[in-house]
């Protein structure tokens, strides 16, 4: 990322250095790690900071930790990283084939899990239906002291902090579930997904659905859970054309973006093939 003559970065040298750079930079300043969503601020039109503090070299944002409750996922863990950290776990499927499948192999080794969370102008982003299925939390340190939010309040409060602020960390819990991430590209207008649908189920022995989360991304301007499909999931068997059916007749709890890739009412129209496409990933897995 290239500087312009009125730009500042701030190299901090530990966590309470990159703290204090951020609030003394206040509303010009913000915290800079892979870079790849600001350094294209000027294709959208957008105002770039007059400073900001570079973290992605603190060691306290850069690992991945798994222990028998939940996964700890630095936020300057990046999308190629955290396939390598997570990839052997199968009920983090859902999550592995998002950061894998997000934008490109260059962008994969350089683009961080929290500088995706905090792009609140990335609408297609693979990473947030993926996490939302999967209950994650954000770790937020502030000038107020340490948070923990869970990830849809975060994303519904993200540019209302006040300056100064960082995340810290990404935990998701383990469970014994199933899940997976199905999403639909049109290539020609780039790497960026139409539709997302991240699903996570929880199964009973006798094989009927006893918890469900269900996330759509890209569709419209946040993604968020379809809670009307995840009741309608609980206690049925995982028969994918039935559960099919339910999503057809639920698409309508959407009202789709219009965008350069396809229209909103396109959007809206895919999300029962990507529930069939999930599902199945899900059933071929647990037979």
């Amino acid at each position: 990322m290239a500087l312009t003559n009125d730009q500042q970065l701030y190299l901090p040298t530990s966590l309470t250095d990159a703290m204090a750079a951020l609030v003394e930079r206040g509303a010009e300043g913000a915290a800079l790690a892979g870079a790849t969503w600001v350094m294209r601020a000027a294709l959208r039109n957008e105002t770039a900071r007059s400073a900001y503090v570079a973290v992605s070299t603190l060691e306290e944002l850069q690992h991945v930790h798994v222990d028998a409750n939940q996964i700890d996922i630095g936020a300057c863990v990046t999308h190629a990283q955290l396939v390598a950290s997570i990839a052997h776990l199968a009920e983090y499927k859902a999550l592995a084939t998002a950061a894998r499948s997000a934008a490109n192999p260059a962008v994969r080794e350089v683009a961080t899990v929290g500088g995706n969370l905090c792009a609140s102008g990335f609408v297609a982003s693979d990473l947030v239906p993926a996490l939302l299925c999967l209950d994650a939390t954000v770790d937020l340190q502030t000038p107020r002291g340490s948070e923990q939010l869970p990830l849809d309040r975060f994303l519904a409060l993200r540019d209302e902090f006040a300056p100064g602020w960082l995340v810290l960390r990404i935990r998701v819990p383990r469970h014994d579930g199933h899940s997976a991430h199905i999403r639909l590209p049109l290539r020609v207008a780039g790497d960026y997904p139409v539709a997302i649908l991240s699903l996570a189920l929880r199964l009973a022995p006798a094989g009927h659905v006893i918890d469900a989360r269900v996330v759509v991304g890209s569709v419209e301007r946040t993604a968020r859970r379809w809670t009307r499909l995840e009741a309608g999931i609980i206690g049925q068997p995982l028969d994918a054309p039935a559960l099919v059916d339910m999503a057809s007749a639920y698409s309508s709890d959407f009202e789709g973006r219009d965008g350069v890739e396809a229209s909103g009412p396109y959007r809206v129209k895919v999300l029962p093939r990507l529930a069939l496409r999930a599902i199945e990933s899900i059933r071929t897995r647990s037979e």
